[in-house]
């Protein structure tokens, strides 16, 4: 997954990381990341607005690239 200007729904990133064959878990622990926060995030439990979570939305494609978004 790449960030993007356009960002995605939790759904459409859950379709493409299915498509694409790869688990969220798989795809967090591919990125450094702990895959129950990924999951928490494409679950809506956490918003994506700071911090790592912002950092997963973004690298996940959910938010847009803050330098593109500027």
């Amino acid at each position: 997954m790449s960030p993007t200007l356009n960002p995605l729904t939790p759904d459409q990133v859950k379709a493409k990381l299915r498509a694409h064959g790869v688990t969220c878990s798989e795809w967090a622990r591919q990125n450094g990341y702990a895959p129950r926060k990924v999951i928490r995030l494409l679950n809506g439990y956490e918003k994506g607005h700071y911090g790592q979570s912002h950092e997963i939305a973004v690298k996940l494609g959910l938010k847009a690239t803050p330098a593109l978004a500027a």
